[in-house]
């Protein structure tokens, strides 16, 4: 197990959303918010590592033929123990999540991991992969989420950047989120190539 390599594939070389393009649906819906942003992140990093690690403890286990049924009950065993603590204790982002959390059962991220990483790993390991991962995603959603609050909206994390009226009210919309991802993939392609290029 080498910690600093799954930091860097969490964050760089094997990210969830801007290298393996994983987890689009809830990375463009709920990123209108800092909010937002860390909810779903906190949620994710969360589920993701606690299902890596029971996975992985029943990687011997578990028949090759249901595999993907049995990932499924696990991570979905997670996800409504989160969706339950956020409805107890943090409501207005429950709310504001909305059905993003329930949908976690089926992100690619955590299934991907799953099936790439946690059923070949043992426990250690698959949790600082879930943990390294979950961060990846976190750090995307908390970029995407800043961009589009501070131009959507003028506000950042809920506080007046500058007055509403001069803020580009389409990044709070669908299109502001495509294209803050695009360009956010853009640039990853292009970081990843000139670190390439420079070896």
């Amino acid at each position: 197990m080498n910690i600093g390599k799954q930091l860097k594939e969490g964050f760089i070389t094997q990210n969830p959303v801007l290298v393996q393009l994983l987890g689009m649906c809830s990375t463009l819906a709920i990123t209108t918010t800092i909010a937002n942003g860390i909810g779903m992140g906190a949620s994710v990093t969360i589920i993701l590592t606690l299902s890596n690690i029971f996975i992985s403890l029943l990687r011997r286990v578990i028949p090759q033929q249901v595999r993907i049924a049995a990932y499924i009950v696990v991570i979905a065993g997670f996800v409504t123990m989160v969706d339950l603590l956020l409805q107890a204790f943090f409501p207005d982002i429950a709310e504001s999540l909305g059905v993003f959390i329930p949908l976690i059962v089926v992100n690619c991220v955590i299934l991907a991991r799953a099936e790439s990483f946690a059923s070949k790993n043992k426990p250690l390991a698959a949790a600082v992969d879930g943990i390294c991962q979950g961060l990846g995603y976190t750090v995307v959603l908390l970029v995407m989420s800043g961009i589009r609050e501070v131009l959507g909206a003028g506000t950042f994390n809920g506080a007046e950047v500058f007055p509403a009226e001069y803020a580009a009210g389409m990044m709070a919309l669908p299109v502001g989120g495509f294209l803050t991802l695009g360009v956010l993939i853009a640039l990853m392609q292009w970081a990843q190539t000139k670190v390439k290029g420079g070896k």
